[in-house]
Parts: structure tokens; sequence; C-alpha cells
């Protein structure tokens, strides 16, 4: 059986956060989106599978002081703790899987996820995703996910992956959220290889329109 911890934890033990091939010394797209959805610097935001990517550096520059980090790797939240240093104390940080973090309800404006979703093959996987976002999201807030485009890789760190299009990735969340944006991005890795990534934000609805309250 798969063990995500295991695998992520290896990853990011044996390589430096700058040499894997998600790494970008800054989300500009990301941080565009994010501060689309969260004008006020109190905003709740979380960054799921966040690990030791430098947005959360960026939004602390730009004053935002309710931020916290999920990822499956104790190792990588570990590497992103060292590089802030007592700036580190500013955000809550949590290492688990999504499928039995406990995460409050309604607890945040902001849901960001650049390049975990498009890691969950099976169905049933995706439905305890979009459980999780649909518990911890406040109703009119909204969800920021990344993934791999159509045209980009069918696979990252041995891994398959599911690629999106806009249209695709709206239904996989499915009533309760409709898009309000979507970008196209060329992600150039560490090595210098080409990944073409499909950017959505997402509103959620009202609680009740268009979605169940279970």
């Amino acid at each position: 059986m798969f063990d995500a911890r295991t695998h992520w934890d290896r990853i990011y033990s044996t390589k430096s956060p700058a040499d894997v091939s998600w790494y970008r010394h800054h989300l500009e797209r990301s941080l565009d989106l994010v501060e689309r959805a969260a004008r006020d610097r109190h905003a709740a935001i979380i960054d799921v599978g966040g690990g030791a990517s430098t947005l959360v550096d960026d939004l602390l520059d730009r004053g935002y002081t309710n931020l916290t980090v999920m990822d499956v790797s104790g190792a990588s939240i570990d590497a992103a703790r060292q590089r802030l240093g007592q700036r580190a104390e500013a955000i809550e940080w949590v290492v688990a899987d999504f499928r039995d973090a406990v995460l409050p309800s309604n607890a945040f404006d902001v849901w960001h996820d650049r390049a975990a979703f498009h890691f969950l093959i099976d169905v049933s996987e995706r439905a305890q995703y979009v459980s999780q976002l649909r518990r911890a999201l406040r109703p009119q807030g909204q969800a920021v996910i990344a993934t791999f485009a159509p045209t980009g890789p069918t696979h990252c760190s041995g891994l398959e992956v599911v690629r999106y299009e806009p249209v695709a990735l709206q239904e996989s969340l499915g009533e309760g959220f409709h898009l309000v944006q979507s970008e196209q991005e060329q992600h150039v890795t560490p090595s210098g290889s080409m990944q073409q990534f499909s950017y959505c934000r997402f509103e959620r609805n009202q609680m009740g329109v268009g979605e169940s309250r279970n």
C-alpha cells in the first residue's frame, strides 16, 4: 500500500526544496490569485500541500497575519520552518494527510493548493478532498487550486497525476462552487523542463445554494 508520508519525506530528505521539480522562488501567480481572494490581511488562509513552498514567506511580507500550512511531509514543514527562522512562529503548521486531517469547520476564507489535487488518482480520494474543502472553507470563501494542464506531465516524482482543464476541475469540485477565474502558466523546473499548469479560483456558494448540508 502506498504511504504518502514516507514517499514525500523521502523526497525532501534526499533533495533540497530548491531542487524539486515544482520549486519556484516566488509563486507569483498563486500570490496574485490569493491576494484577489483575500483583500483583508486578517483573512484566514490555508496552504494545502504547501510544504516547503515560499508562498507563505511572500504572504507574510504582504502583511497577512492568519496563515496555516498543511502538508503530509514533516520533512518539508521542517525545511520551511528552518528557512523562516523566528517568522515561523507566526504560522500554524499542520503535519497531516488530508484523508485524516482534522480541520476546523468553516475556518478559512481562502484554500490554496498548488500541485496537490492532481495526485489524487482515485475518485474516492478526490471525494475525501472535496469533503474536507467543503467543511473547512467558509461560505463565500475562495479556493485557489493549481494542477497540471492537459498538456502538462502525466507523472511527477514517480507518481501518476490527473491533468485538468478548468471545466473538468469545476466538475470535480461539484455543486456549491463556481469558477471565478482561470489562467494558464508555463512553469520552468529547476532542471529547465517546461510544465503547463492550470490555475483556477473558485468561490463557495452560500450554504444551501446548490449544495447539500451533508
